[in-house]
C-alpha cells in the first residue's frame, strides 16, 4: 500500500487534461483507420431519407443491428459532419466523448473508500482504447457513456433517473444487457418490487418511444428482430476471445450453448455472494417484497456488482471484436483492486489484458492468456471476502469513511 496521498482535486483534474492532450496528440499524429464510419453514415443516411424499414436499412459492413438510439445519436453526428465527409470534426467529437467519459468514471472512483487513488492512473494507459475512440470512431464507447451516468445515478439514489440512463444506453447497444443482473438486484434491494417494476416500465416505455417512428411505420416487428438480434452469428476472423477453440467449434450451436450455460451460473453464484452481505438472498427477498423504503445502497457495492455482472458476460461472450475492449477497459482497474491479490499480480494482469488486445490479428497464446486473466479476475473476486453491506435510508446523512 501507498502511504503517500496527492491533492484528490488536483488529481481528479490533472488526470481529465492529459487525457485531452493525449486525445489530441493522438488525433494530429496518428493516422485515422476506416472501418465502420463509413457505414454507420450510409445507414443513417438512408434513416433520414425516410427508410423505415430496419431490413432494408444497409451499409458496407452489412445490415443494421443496433437500436433506435444508435441511429439517432449517429443521425446527430452524420448531419454535424456533413453526411460524415468531415471525419476530423468527428475525431474531435470522439475526443471529448472520451475525456466526458474519464470524467463520470473518476467520479465514480472517487466516490469509492475501497480502491486506492493509484488505481486512477491506470485509467488513461490503453493503446487499444485511444484507438477505439479516436481513430476507429466505433458506436461502442458511446453506448457506455450514459450507463456510466446510469451507475452514478444510482450511486446517488437516483432510481428513475438511473433506469432512465439504463434504458438509453440499451437503445445504443445491445451489450449494456450484461449488467442487467446486477442492475436489477440493486434496483430491487434499493426500493423494492413495486417501485422496481414500475422503474423497469419506464425503461420498457423509453424503448417502445424510440422505436415509435418504426412502429408507426408498420415495421415495428423488422424493427425490433434486427435491432435486439440475439441469434447473431459472428465470424471467426474477428474473434479476440476464442482463437484457440478453432473454427469449426467456435462456430457449433453447442458452444454456443454451453458458453449462456456457463454465463447465467456464474452469474447465480455471483448473485448469492452479493446477498450474503444482506443476510442471504431470502432476506433479500423479503426486505424487497414487504418493505416500501427506499435505501441508498454502499457505493462500493454497486460498482463492484456492476462491473463484475459486465466481465461474467465478457468472460463468457459469444465472441469479443477488438472495439468490445471499451465494453469493461474502465472497470478493470476497480475489480483488481477489489481483489486481495498482490499488487504485483494486479499490475501484471492490468497489462497482460492491455497486451492481449493489441495483438492483432489474435493468436491461439494471446486469447487463451486473455481468457485466462478473466477466469482469475473472477475467481479473485469471488474469493474476496464478503463485507456486511447494510443500506441507508434516504434520510440519512450517507456518510461513509474516508480512503486509506
Amino acid at each position: 500500500m501507498i502511504k503517500w496521498k496527492p491533492n484528490e482535486t488536483l488529481l481528479f483534474w490533472g488526470l481529465l487534461a492529459i487525457e485531452k492532450a493525449l486525445c489530441l496528440l493522438i488525433l494530429y499524429k496518428v493516422a485515422y483507420t476506416e472501418i465502420d464510419w463509413v457505414a454507420y453514415m450510409q445507414q443513417t443516411t438512408q434513416f433520414l431519407s425516410g427508410e423505415r424499414n430496419y431490413v432494408m436499412i444497409k451499409g458496407d459492413t452489412g445490415p443494421l443491428v443496433y437500436p433506435a438510439g444508435f441511429l439517432y445519436i449517429f443521425s446527430g453526428l452524420n448531419w454535424l459532419t456533413a453526411g460524415g465527409s468531415n471525419v476530423h470534426l468527428a475525431q474531435w467529437v470522439y475526443a471529448d466523448f472520451a475525456v466526458l467519459t474519464l470524467y463520470i468514471i473518476l467520479s465514480l472512483y472517487f466516490m469509492s473508500t475501497k480502491v486506492p487513488w493509484y488505481a486512477a492512473p491506470l485509467l488513461l494507459l490503453s493503446k487499444r482504447i485511444h484507438s477505439i475512440f479516436i481513430l476507429r470512431l466505433f458506436n461502442d464507447p458511446v453506448a457506455m457513456l450514459p450507463l456510466y451516468f446510469s451507475i452514478y445515478a444510482l450511486a446517488k439514489g437516483k432510481y428513475s433517473i438511473a433506469s432512465i440512463l439504463f434504458s438509453l444506453a440499451l437503445s445504443i447497444k445491445m451489450n449494456i444487457l450484461l449488467f442487467a443482473p446486477a442492475f436489477a438486484l440493486l434496483m430491487f434491494q434499493s426500493v423494492g418490487l413495486i417501485q422496481s417494476i414500475k422503474n423497469a416500465g419506464l425503461a420498457v416505455s423509453i424503448q417502445i418511444a424510440l422505436a415509435a417512428p418504426f412502429i408507426l411505420s408498420g415495421f415495428g416487428a423488422e424493427y425490433f428482430t434486427k435491432a435486439f438480434e440475439f441469434s447473431r452469428q459472428f465470424f471467426f476472423v474477428w474473434t479476440v476471445n476464442w482463437r484457440f477453440v478453432g473454427e469449426d467449434l467456435f462456430l457449433s450451436r453447442e458452444f454456443a450453448l454451453g458458453l449462456v450455460v456457463l454465463h447465467l451460473g456464474v452469474v447465480a453464484l455471483f448473485l448469492g455472494k452479493w446477498c450474503r452481505g444482506f443476510g442471504g438472498i431470502f432476506s433479500v427477498l423479503k426486505k424487497g417484497l414487504f418493505s416500501n423504503e427506499a435505501r441508498i445502497l454502499d457505493v462500493d457495492y454497486i460498482l463492484l456488482s456492476m462491473f463484475t455482472s459486465n466481465l461474467i458476460g465478457i468472460t463468457f461472450a459469444r465472441s469479443l471484436h477488438y472495439q468490445f475492449y471499451s465494453w469493461y477497459f474502465y472497470t478493470i482497474p476497480y475489480l483488481l483492486f477489489r481483489t486481495r491479490l498482490h499488487l504485483i499480480f494486479k499490475l501484471a494482469i492490468f497489462v497482460v489484458i492491455e497486451y492481449c488486445w493489441n495483438v492483432y490479428p489474435s493468436t491461439t497464446s494471446s486469447s487463451a492468456l486473455l481468457l485466462s486473466c478473466h477466469v482469475v479476475l473472477l475467481v479473485a473476486l469471488f474469493v474476496a471476502p464478503t463485507a456486511a453491506l447494510g443500506g441507508q435510508s434516504d434520510g440519512s446523512s450517507g456518510k461513509r469513511k474516508k480512503k486509506e
